[in-house]
């Protein structure tokens, strides 16, 4: 399944699109579905392990290729990637209810093959080849 995300009112989207890999009981076999609440939770969770994964990768001090270098010289700036990077320990569940808060109180849409989804335990049925983009909502400030 495709992620994307995106915010209203910005062309640019909020990251780049991500695959995740669902279980194969996840995808629709024409009579169940999971609710929202599950997708969600499925998405958070695997997004968690990959952040703490991408932390423990940068404490390892790596060698860069001359592609790699080539690359960043282009870019205009040439890091070994090893950095004193701070390890945060994220809390899956916390992270995951969170994300069902923010879902209810309205910060973002969920959208899976185009159809928007507006309860947490509607039931959601998606392919191997679904997307699923989550829409920033932008709260407008001011009186």
């Amino acid at each position: 399944m495709q992620v994307s995300a995106k915010s209203l009112g910005s062309k640019k989207p909020l990251f780049a699109d991500f695959s995740v890999p669902l279980p194969p009981d996840w995808y629709d076999d024409g009579d169940s579905g999971r609710t929202l609440r599950d997708l969600i939770e499925q998405v958070v969770r695997l997004e968690v392990r990959a952040f703490l994964k991408r932390q423990s990768d940068r404490q390892f001090v790596r060698a860069l290729t001359a592609r790699e270098i080539d690359d960043s010289v282009k870019k205009g700036k040439v890091e070994m990637g090893a950095s004193e990077v701070e390890i945060r320990d994220v809390d899956e569940d916390a992270a995951v209810s969170a994300a069902w808060v923010a879902f209810e109180d309205g910060i973002y849409l969920v959208i899976v093959d185009e159809k928007r989804y507006k309860d947490l335990d509607e039931a959601v049925f998606v392919t191997k080849d679904s997307r699923l983009t989550f829409v920033r909502l932008t709260m407008l400030s001011g009186a």
